[in-house]
């Protein structure tokens, strides 16, 4: 089986390169590395979450599900600097540029963390995710479960991904796993899911 970008510990020989995010008012270099997600490129789900995902929380507790080398949660700590972000991932490697890259940007508001870190926050103000939708509808309908969970009371998460990796279907498994999932948007074959904890009912098909 070759391996993925979700490997915890990827074998891939290290090709360094380098990423450019720019935004209003904000420009972030961002270096990268074979063996994780997107390397040669902002990848073009990022770039529309980052376009219309709104301002995060000023303060609290928010979390990048799902890493990569760091443009998710590298906004959100440069939008909300008196916030806390966490960066999560499986992948050893992308945390370690995620972490390069926050202490390059100055950025200090920034936490790495593997998903069963013991240090992570019950609950969190905003999630935004580019979700490894080739781990396999289980394991990502697992995973979200328990991330979407910690959403604090009246907090969303914003989720894009691809409509031909299955989309429609991941937002119908929200709405009938009791979640309200709404399509933010849809532009070039990616749809942004706004998804909260409105209307989740016990016993509701996780």
């Amino acid at each position: 089986m070759s391996e993925h970008y979700f490997s915890p510990a990827p074998a891939a020989a290290h090709r360094l390169g380098t990423v450019h995010v720019l935004l209003p008012g904000l420009h972030l270099e961002l270096g990268t590395d074979s063996g994780v997600f997107s390397p040669r490129r902002l990848d073009p789900g990022t770039r529309l979450l980052l376009d219309v995902a709104p301002p995060p929380p000023a303060t609290g507790d928010l979390l990048d599900l799902g890493c990569g080398y760091g443009p998710l949660a590298l906004v959100l700590a440069a939008r909300a600097p008196r916030a806390r972000v966490w960066a999560v991932d499986v992948n050893a490697r992308a945390l370690a540029l995620t972490a390069a890259n926050a202490e390059r940007a100055g950025l200090a508001n920034v936490t790495c963390a593997a998903p069963g870190d013991g240090g992570l926050p019950a609950a969190f103000g905003v999630i935004w995710s580019n979700p490894p939708v080739r781990i396999g509808k289980d394991a990502l309908h697992r995973m979200l479960a328990s991330w979407l969970g910690r959403l604090a009371p009246g907090a969303r998460a914003y989720l894009v991904i691809q409509r031909n990796l299955g989309a429609d279907s991941l937002q119908r498994w929200l709405i009938e796993s009791g979640w309200a999932a709404e399509r933010a948007v849809a532009r070039s074959g990616y749809r942004v899911l706004a998804v909260s904890g409105a209307g989740r009912q016990a016993g509701a098909v996780t």
